[in-house]
């Protein structure tokens, strides 16, 4: 029904609808990950860095989430969700749950802890469930999670 794959250059992907839906809710930070790519601020393309989208059997791109090297803790080992958006019709669909799977599959990699900015309680009790811990130890963020190689540590009922 949906597939998560690596978007290597951004300019190819039809992202307007993800950008006027989040705007209609408020988010600014999907518009802002294209000007970011645009002006080559970030392109994701640091050592661990990734960006993803989730596509619908129709090739409609559904959902998109990155993983960053954190710019604030200015630490290679610390990674940073960023810009993750899963649009309204297909949340409870799984389909952020199969984005996010896939992102900290990755991050365990490269990263000791994973990093996120967020300021809604749906998304709060989104990255709870898996096993985010909300606090903020690291600079700019409000949840936080540790990574143990594919062990995930914290929150272990998520599994």
């Amino acid at each position: 029904m949906f597939e998560v794959r690596k978007i290597n250059n951004l300019s190819q992907v039809d992202i307007n609808a993800l950008i006027s839906e989040s705007k209609k809710e408020g988010f600014n930070f999907v518009k802002r990950l294209v000007n970011d790519y645009e002006t080559g601020d970030n392109r994701f393309s640091l050592s661990g860095e990734a960006l993803y989208g989730v596509f619908a059997l129709n090739g409609g791109l559904v959902a998109i989430g990155g993983l960053n090297q954190d710019p604030f803790s200015k630490q290679p080992s610390i990674g940073r969700l960023r810009r993750f958006y899963v649009r309204k019709r297909y949340r409870r669909m799984g389909v952020g749950k199969l984005l996010l799977e896939l992102i900290l599959s990755k991050a365990d990699l490269h990263f000791h802890v994973i990093v996120l900015h967020t300021d809604t309680m749906e998304a709060d009790r989104f990255y709870v469930s898996f096993g985010f811990q909300k606090g903020e130890y690291f600079p700019n963020s409000t949840h936080f999670l540790l990574l143990k190689g594919n062990e995930r540590i914290g929150n272990e009922s998520s599994k």
